[in-house]
């Protein structure tokens, strides 16, 4: 943003609260970004429902990496989501009192999650897509608990879960039956739920664990700057470290091996292919570590390129909410100037056919396009409400 008194630049915090890290916003504020773009392309991209962008046989390396970099958004927003409970308790939050809203905010977000924002992605009948914004408000609530234990004990709990949840791969939904499939659903590996009209993307167990590695890991984020900016360093780069020494002899980390490819350039895109659905070990150690060496980077842009990641990362919730809308929105007035009705825009998460039909879509230069308009639109409205939050206090608006 730029310097304080500028015109545009939200004011600056002076009350009584506790400061804001804005190493924290300006990371949140990136994700989000690069989550417009993932859902700009898989709305509006012609090859977006043909093949999967990490498919080495049919895509290429502009459209691998627009899709694998926008991985960075998960887990990154799970991670601060675990710092920032950490912060609120070294800040004084009682235990009960952080508690309670710990319970609050998380029924909060998954009620959201099966309403306004499942019905932003289909624009159809009911149909429960648990995605990010579900995890989060899982972990919240298991969160409840497992911050009355000592933050080692729950730094412990979340590298068992991270690393070791990969070692019950054998267990297959399609092996049982009912309601044990339903849970083993909502736990564990993405998929149906069974008789319900809906799918889950974002199992509970793998992302807790990432939520409690940002809480066993917050005590970082209370440093003094020069010693917080070294241990993010030692963070970032010990995480990227044993990536590689997982990832590149195929140890351990992922279910989905790397093989030798025809050239150097596609074996580097096919080592950097992680599993994000459950998040496997190697995924979270390259997408973590990248984030740390992000958020130090982010420090030193310029305050004008500084201002809408503050604006997006101080109003989290009010911006991913209104991007959804208006990214299916434009979706469905551009496939009304190309000729193809309403009805193939509405309840495609049941049936994702029926958005692609002939002549649909824009090509991947032209989806950059469309994601910096609606990141244009967004702007204002973020900016706004992140001027509003910094200068108010009401209760409510600890849950946008």
């Amino acid at each position: 943003m730029p310097e304080a008194g500028a015109e545009s630049d939200p004011p600056p915090i002076q009350t009584d609260t506790p400061r804001r890290l804005e190493i924290i916003d300006l990371l949140r504020g990136l994700v989000l970004i690069l989550m417009v773009l993932d859902h700009t392309r898989d709305y509006f991209h012609k090859d977006a429902l043909a093949f999967d962008p990490l498919d080495l046989a049919k895509t290429s390396p502009v459209l691998f990496f627009t899709r694998w970099i926008t991985h960075l958004c998960a887990p990154t927003f799970v991670f601060l989501s675990g710092v920032s409970i950490f912060l609120q308790q070294a800040r004084g939050k009682t235990e009960w009192r952080l508690t309670g809203h710990l319970l609050g905010r998380g029924l909060w977000l998954i009620a959201f999650e099966v309403t306004l924002i499942s019905f932003g992605f289909n624009f159809g009948y009911p149909f429960f897509f648990l995605q990010v914004i579900f995890a989060i408000g899982m972990g919240m609530i298991l969160m409840a608990v497992l911050h009355w234990l000592p933050g080692r004990s729950v730094l412990i709990i979340g590298i068992a879960l991270v690393a070791g949840h990969g070692l019950l791969g054998g267990i297959r939904a399609e092996t049982l039956q009912g309601t044990d499939q339903v849970i083993w659903r909502l736990a564990m590996e993405p998929g149906g739920l069974g008789t319900l009209p809906g799918m889950i993307v974002y199992p509970i167990i793998p992302w807790l664990g990432i939520m409690c590695l940002g809480y066993g890991l917050g005590f970082i984020f209370q440093l003094e700057d020069l010693s917080r900016r070294r241990a993010i360093t030692l963070l970032g780069a010990g995480f990227l470290a044993l990536f590689l020494i997982l990832r590149l002899p195929n140890l351990y980390g992922d279910q989905n091996p790397w093989e030798w490819q025809s050239n150097p350039g596609l074996m580097v895109l096919d080592i950097l292919n992680v599993s994000k659905y459950p998040p496997s070990l190697d995924y979270t150690l390259l997408m973590l570590g990248l984030a740390m060496c992000l958020a130090l980077t982010l420090t030193h842009l310029p305050r004008v390129l500084q201002s809408p990641l503050l604006a997006f990362g101080r109003t989290p919730f009010l911006t991913y909410l209104l991007h959804i809308y208006l990214v299916h929105g434009g979706a469905l007035l551009l496939g009304l100037v190309q000729g193809i009705p309403a009805s193939h825009f509405t309840n495609f998460l049941g049936n994702p056919g029926q958005l692609a039909p002939d002549g649909w879509g824009i090509s991947l230069w032209q989806v950059y396009a469309v994601w910096l308009v609606i990141l244009c639109l967004l702007y204002p409205v973020s900016r706004a409400f992140a001027r509003y939050r910094l200068k108010h206090r009401q209760w409510w608006l600890s849950y946008l």
